[in-house]
């Protein structure tokens, strides 16, 4: 019995001391029910844009911008969100770091480059708001 109840003190123990598997992302209130994009997956760009201001996110849905930075568009929200666009940023501010996606407010931007017609109309989801 005495060993019974060292292996559950010890197990009880470790449960304690590792530090949880995954972390647990949050569901975001969502900013709009579609977007525009160049094709029904959003994955090609849009256009490139320059930053024409920092831009410091309020939440996890969006992403810093740095002014001069290059930012590629991948869809733009309709209706309540079309101030937002999607996108990611290219620069040497990033350096070696992986480019994520994120919201940004389009006025922040300024077009440089438009790739394809944003024509394709998506409905968004419950993963465009999602924070990892």
């Amino acid at each position: 019995m005495e060993g019974h109840c060292a292996n559950w003190t010890l197990l009880l123990v470790l449960c304690c001391l590792l530090p949880p598997a995954t972390q647990a992302g949050r569901q975001m209130p969502k900013l709009s029910e579609k977007k525009l994009c160049a094709d029904s997956e959003c994955s090609h760009p849009i256009l490139i844009a320059r930053a024409l201001q920092d831009y410091y996110p309020q939440d996890c849905r969006f992403i810093p911008i740095h002014q001069g930075q290059s930012v590629y568009v991948y869809s733009m929200l309709k209706d309540r969100g079309n101030l937002f666009w999607a996108g990611s940023v290219q620069g040497s501010y990033y350096g070696d770091q992986e480019a994520r996606l994120g919201y940004f407010p389009s006025s922040v931007v300024e077009e440089t480059h438009v790739l394809m017609p944003a024509e394709v109309e998506v409905k968004t989801d419950k993963w465009d708001f999602y924070c990892y």
